[in-house]
């Protein structure tokens, strides 16, 4: 099983049943990719698909993720600060470090500077390189 970290902005594209990314979210509700997650993230998730969809949906989808046997829930106690440009991100690195996640998927340019890093190491990958490997 696939353990990774998903940022908001590759949730809000796989979601679609018509979406070359759809298998993502397929995966995870057939329990082949485990989403690993905080509190912070849950909300993230909740309150950017509630703008973008629903309410209703983004409340369904989260508890959905939350409701899943598969879903790693992750308290993560240490905030390394590595993503500057947009410090709102550093909750999907830490979650990941902590939870010791296979990747962060993300279309986000900050997560970048992750790359350069040696320690703690975390693999980044787009939503395309991800579902490519699926």
């Amino acid at each position: 099983m696939r353990r990774i970290v998903l940022d908001t902005n590759c949730l809000l594209q796989a979601l679609p049943t018509n979406s070359p990314y759809h298998k993502i979210w397929s995966g995870v509700l057939c329990g082949e990719i485990s989403l690993c997650v905080n509190t912070d993230i849950l909300i993230e998730y909740e309150e950017i698909l509630a703008q973008k969809t629903t309410k209703e949906i983004a409340h369904n989808v989260v508890e959905a993720i939350a409701r899943l046997h598969t879903t790693e829930f992750q308290e993560t106690y240490i905030h390394f600060g590595l993503i500057e440009q947009d410090v709102d991100d550093n909750k999907f690195v830490d979650c990941a470090v902590a939870a010791d996640a296979e990747y962060i998927v993300t279309n986000d340019a900050h997560f970048n500077v992750l790359k350069q890093i040696d320690w703690p190491k975390v693999c980044i990958l787009t939503i395309g390189e991800f579902t490519a490997h699926l």
